[in-house]
């Protein structure tokens, strides 16, 4: 989706990547085909979304973020998510230590002292306004990097921003002089980032994407088919965020200083509350790191100074509910795509909170022992989780940078990047040695379409006669059970062991104990994902087939789901062919 027709011409451009996230943004360029993250003139590669005005001059990012405790009255932050909302419908919660939102003009606006002199009224800005003031530094910053203007970009979005977003966002970049190529979903720009690598092997996978942020987690699953991104499923929470942990942090920390100090309670002080908040998220980022972490506030409440320390054990126990609510995210999500965890190949951790080791170690324990965890935690080559989205988007910038604005937005069009796909796998049965039919899929579920793939399927060592049976196919998990053992006492005593048992355990007083089988027989339960054979589409004869052949079985299937099947000896001239409507 591009901003306009017009911009400049492909030879001028100086395109980057934009993440304009709720709580912090990045920007990123790519140089041989290899995507960097641009730090500000603050050395910040992570960027908080937030300005603050004092005494006329304008600042952001981290400037800004210390002015929450000293100047929150003129602070603007976590507005992203405004953006082309109606007033009613926005949550304020983490508003509460900056300038809260308020209606001006039928649209979400933030009223502060913007100017330096003493007598000038406060300025009402849209959150329009406030978003192309924050993009124009993030440009200024980008464009000092690299030593020439910035003239375009790709920004990434949540996969829920409706129109009305979108087009709020593209009219703030354009007040900001930025054209945008295209507006790529985050779980998009951080698959491709991955992908992106020199390393990378590409394939046929399905991959999870947690983006989990500072004050929302998105959650989306993706299928790659032929180098085609498809979104199965999303979905998107304010519960479970990085600000859930440091509220863990900020209630144990002022537990502790109430105990010192009775009847001050330094939540009940915005002040405090706000330094509680500052000093709680650099402990939690402390404790990503290493295994201890220190805690310490001046002038917490009412001058007094607190101090204190906590381990990764501790915090990992108090904030135990919040890391279990991104266990149920992933699998509600994984539940809504029709999949199950073993369909999963890949999981990548996105955005700040990913750096939380017992994350990653939890998602480990969920999905099989093949499925790929990205995150710094469980992979030493996983990609620094906060710069993901930037890292794509900046990809994709150079991608397409070089097309005229009116080729990038027919190419970049809503109708052309969402394609329809295959449901349920394509494929041959095949007769196993022992007599089983064998399914092999060709073309995968979730496969965007037109596709063509081919198959080889071995004849009978003798060769003769082969028949070739197109079916559909799908996945399903089978479990299996080991047999239960019995106990020694039963293989010694025969018939009469159980009754001798139940008497024994009488004796002993433990009633509850009857059973002769052991207790973790369930615990040793097999899962493994399994094809199943479905209904059948087409049958093919190929006669005469030499010894030691091959038949070759290619699977077109057009835009409209029209399935063409072609099968025919390997090296010969003849084939059968067929076609099978939609």
């Amino acid at each position: 989706m591009s901003a306009s027709k017009t911009g400049p011409a492909p030879s001028d451009r100086v395109a980057i990547g934009i993440t304009f996230g709720n709580s912090n943004s990045s920007i990123a360029y790519t140089v041989d085909d290899k995507a960097e993250v641009i730090a500000n003139e603050d050395g910040d590669r992570q960027i908080p979304t937030i300005l603050s005005y004092v005494d006329g001059e304008e600042y952001y990012g981290q400037q800004a973020k210390a002015f929450l405790v000293r100047n929150p009255k003129n602070t603007v932050a976590y507005f992203r998510d405004f953006l082309g909302k109606d007033f009613k419908s926005i949550d304020p919660t983490h508003n509460h230590a900056s300038v809260h939102p308020e209606e001006a003009n039928g649209v979400v606006s933030f009223t502060l002292k913007d100017k330096a002199e003493e007598d000038a009224a406060p300025s009402v800005l849209s959150v329009e306004e406030v978003s192309t003031r924050y993009l124009r530094r993030l440009i200024t910053s980008a464009s000092e990097y690299l030593g020439k203007k910035v003239t375009s970009a790709v920004i990434t979005i949540p996969t829920n921003f409706n129109d009305k977003q979108k087009a709020a966002l593209l009219a703030a970049a354009a007040a900001a002089d930025l054209e945008v190529l295209q507006l790529i979903s985050e779980p998009v720009a951080a698959v491709l980032a991955y992908d992106a690598r020199p390393e990378a092997e590409l394939k046929d996978k399905i991959v999870v994407v947690a983006e989990l942020g500072g004050t929302r987690s998105d959650v989306a699953v993706v299928a790659s088919r032929g180098g085609l991104y498809t979104v199965l499923a999303t979905a998107h929470d304010y519960e479970f965020a990085g600000f859930a942990l440091d509220n863990v942090l900020m209630d144990h920390f002022a537990k502790e200083f109430l105990k010192k100090n009775p009847g001050k309670d330094p939540r009940e002080n915005a002040r405090s509350l706000a330094k509680l908040k500052m000093e709680a998220e650099q402990t939690k980022k402390a404790l990503s790191l290493g295994t201890n972490a220190s805690f310490s506030v001046e002038s917490l409440a009412d001058g007094i100074d607190f101090s204190s320390t906590i381990n990764r054990l501790r915090y990992e126990t108090i904030a135990r509910n919040v890391l279990e609510g991104f266990n149920r995210l992933v699998e509600s999500v994984i539940k809504k795509a029709g999949l199950d965890v073993l369909d999963v190949d890949e999981v990548i951790l996105s955005g700040g909170t990913s750096h939380t080791p017992r994350i990653a170690a939890n998602f480990t324990n969920i999905f099989n022992p093949s499925t790929t965890i990205l995150a710094p935690a469980t992979t030493t080559t996983a990609i620094n989780p906060s710069e993901l989205q930037a890292r794509g988007a900046a990809l994709q910038a150079s991608l397409i940078q070089e097309y005229e604005a009116d080729d990038i937005e027919q190419s970049t069009h809503a109708a052309v990047t969402t394609v329809p796909h295959v449901t349920n796998a394509i494929g041959v049965v095949s007769v196993s040695e022992s007599g089983t039919e064998v399914f092999i899929p060709i073309i995968f579920p979730e496969t965007a379409v037109p596709a063509r793939r081919t198959v080889l399927v071995a004849a009978p060592k003798a060769g003769g006669d082969v028949l070739v049976k197109i079916v559909e196919g799908n996945t399903h998990i089978k479990v299996t059970k080991p047999e239960p053992k019995k106990a020694a006492a039963g293989k010694a005593n025969g018939s009469n062991s159980k009754a001798a048992m139940v008497e024994d355990a009488g004796e002993s007083g433990d009633e509850g104990d009857e059973s002769d089988f052991s207790d973790d027989s369930e615990d040793e339960e097999k899962r493994e994902k399994v094809w199943k054979i479905g209904a059948t589409l087409a049958e093919a004869a190929i006669r005469g087939v030499k010894k030691g052949g091959k038949v070759e079985v290619t699977i077109n299937v057009t835009a409209d789901l029209t399935v063409t099947v072609t099968t025919r000896e390997v090296g010969s001239k003849g084939g059968v062919r067929g076609t099978l409507s939609a």
